[in-house]
């Protein structure tokens, strides 16, 4: 998400790549919280497969269009993170509501 947000901002509010404007860091950090509390852990599937929404709706509206944005310069600019992306993609995650008591047990020891 931080790549995404950094090839947003430098695009769309004139930013250098290294330095985030204060929206796009207040949203990044927003995005990091969410994701530390997402049950899923790090099996979390890609937001298109998430069957938890992680985001309020305006948040959600602003990831988005990051992520239209960001996504298709992804390829050019970080292509090993654009192709791990879209194989994630076709992970199916289990909810973790799903999973037996050892088997959470074992994903939390990982």
């Amino acid at each position: 998400m931080a790549v995404m947000v950094g090839i947003y901002c430098s695009a769309q509010h004139d930013n250098s790549a290294d330095v985030l404007c204060a929206e796009c860091q207040e949203f990044l950090g927003y995005a990091e919280v969410r994701l530390d509390k997402c049950p899923y852990g790090e099996d979390k599937p890609t937001c298109a497969n998430c069957p938890i929404h992680c985001y309020k709706p305006a948040r959600k509206a602003q990831a988005r269009a990051i992520m239209r944005y960001a996504g298709p310069r992804m390829l050019l600019r970080h292509p090993l993170l654009a192709i791990a992306h879209q194989l994630d993609g076709f992970r199916k995650a289990t909810h973790p509501r799903e999973l037996t008591r050892e088997q959470r047990k074992q994903s939390r020891q990982k």
